[in-house]
């Protein structure tokens, strides 16, 4: 089901009201409860979204030994909080890891603060982090390699969550930091 949404989310990109300001990511109309996690945070604690209520939250999903499309997410992440200035305050992102066999939380403490200290990792066990993703709609495969050793490829768009805790929009890779900026500034003031 919420893959059919999705679908339709970024096929059609339907604006709320026609005089609103259009955000530049795919919006969901109407808006959402975002699912939930089910996983522990980086920071320690349970990671519910409920606890970032009154804050926009971008929630990426990735892995740390990712070597292209992971770190210019959370460059692009990180840079549009920099541009944000002190309203970055009110924005929280949330990276959770698809490979919870290397992405501890400690590993994904250490990856996510070379972009930004509050960044908010996701961990689990393989089971969460599969539940995680079917809820989101994100796909995974691992490819391993001759050698041993094996990459990850997945599912890059960046799930965006209002105030209220609603999914109301879907960013997908490869937007620049002044996209959501824009969209980040409009939710910002609803």
């Amino acid at each position: 089901m919420f893959r059919l949404v999705l679908s339709i989310l970024l096929a059609t990109s339907l604006a709320a009201h026609a005089d609103a300001p259009q955000l530049k990511a795919g919006t969901l109309s109407p808006a959402m409860p975002a699912p939930a996690l089910g996983l522990a945070g980086t920071d320690g604690k349970p990671l519910d979204l409920a606890h970032y209520r009154g804050k926009v939250v971008l929630l990426a999903f990735g892995f740390s030994n990712c070597g292209e499309v992971c770190p210019i997410t959370l460059a692009t992440l990180a840079g549009a909080r920099k541009k944000l200035g002190a309203d970055s305050a009110d924005v929280q992102v949330v990276y959770v890891t698809v490979d919870p066999e290397r992405d501890d939380a400690a590993q994904m403490r250490k990856f996510l603060g070379a972009f930004d200290q509050a960044f908010v990792g996701g961990v689990g066990t393989r089971a969460a982090i599969d539940a995680a993703q079917k809820n989101y709609g994100i796909s995974s495969s691992k490819k391993v390699h001759a050698d041993g050793s094996y990459s990850i490829g997945h599912s890059s768009s960046i799930y965006i969550i209002d105030r209220a805790g609603r999914l109301c929009a879907v960013m997908p890779y490869g937007h620049p930091v002044d996209d959501f900026v824009h969209d980040l500034k409009i939710l910002l003031r609803g």
